[in-house]
C-alpha cells in the first residue's frame, strides 16, 4: 500500500495529521507492507523569509481579527497536538518560506532519508522555534538525518530539486488539492485533513482489503479535520 501525503512544515495540521496517521499505523497489522512518501505543498509560494512580526500578529492582520483572537486559535490548535504528544510553540515561531525546505526533502527522498528530514523540519519550525529557510539551519537538520552535511549545502545553494517541488504542486492542483494535508491512499481514495486516528485505521483496512482498481479517486473523508488552505487553519 502506498500513501502520499501532501503537506507544508508550517501547515500544523499537517504535523498533527501525519502523528494521526502514524498512530494508525502501528495499531496496522501490515504496517511493514505500507509506504508512506510526503509530496510538496506551498500554503505560501510567495511567503518572505522573515517576518517581524508573530505567527499571531501575522493572522490577525490577514484574517482581520485580534490578536488575541489568533491567540485563541492557534491555543486551540495546540492543544490538538498536544493530544498526540507534540508540543507547538506558536509564541516563539519564525514564519518564513518553505521552498527550500521542500528542495531539501526531495534531496533526502532521492538518498533514502525523507520519513527522518521530513520529521525534523516540522519538529524544527514547530516545536525548536527554527528559521527553515536558513541554509545553516538546514544543513543542521539534514546532518542530523544522516545527510553528507556538505551536499546538502551544496543542493541548498543551486536550484537543484526545484522542478521537483513544483511537479508535486503541480500534480495537487491536477488532483483537485486545496488545503492540506491531503492523503491519497494507492492513488484510489483520498482523506482531506487531520482526521482522527479511527479514520486512518478505518482506511487503512479498506484499501488493504480492496482489490486495486483504477477508479478516480474516491473521498473516504473531507470533513471533521483539520486543513490549512492559502496560509489559514481551521479548527474542526
Amino acid at each position: 500500500m502506498k500513501i502520499e501525503v501532501w503537506s507544508d512544515f508550517v501547515c500544523p495540521f499537517c504535523y498533527i495529521g501525519k502523528r494521526r496517521l502514524e498512530k494508525a499505523l502501528e495499531q496496522f497489522p501490515h504496517k511493514d507492507q505500507v509506504e508512506v512518501v510526503f509530496r510538496s505543498f506551498e500554503l505560501d509560494p510567495d511567503a518572505k523569509k522573515h517576518y517581524d512580526m508573530s505567527i499571531h500578529e501575522i493572522i490577525a492582520k490577514k484574517y482581520g481579527i485580534s490578536v488575541e483572537e489568533a491567540k485563541r486559535v492557534n491555543a486551540d490548535i495546540g492543544r490538538q497536538a498536544e493530544s498526540v504528544g507534540l508540543t507547538f510553540r506558536f509564541d516563539t515561531m519564525k514564519p518564513t518560506n518553505t521552498f527550500d525546505a521542500h528542495r531539501l526533502a526531495k534531496y533526502a527522498e532521492e538518498r533514502g532519508k525523507l520519513p527522518e528530514v521530513a520529521e525534523r523540519l516540522f519538529q524544527a519550525y514547530f516545536t525548536d522555534s527554527q528559521q527553515i529557510s536558513d541554509h545553516n539551519v538546514l544543513i543542521d537538520l539534514a546532518g542530523e538525518a544522516g545527510l553528507d552535511r556538505e551536499e546538502a549545502r551544496q543542493v541548498l545553494e543551486s536550484s537543484r530539486y526545484g522542478d521537483e517541488v513544483r511537479k508535486d504542486e503541480a500534480e495537487a492542483a491536477g488532483l483537485g488539492v486545496r488545503g492540506v494535508p491531503f492523503f491519497v491512499l494507492n492513488r484510489k481514495y483520498a482523506i482531506s485533513g487531520a482526521q482522527p486516528i479511527e479514520v486512518f485505521m478505518q482506511a487503512l483496512e479498506k484499501v488493504w482489503e480492496e482489490e486495486k482498481t483504477t477508479s478516480p479517486l474516491q473521498p473516504l473523508a473531507s470533513d471533521g479535520g483539520g486543513q490549512c488552505t492559502d496560509g489559514s487553519c481551521q479548527v474542526q
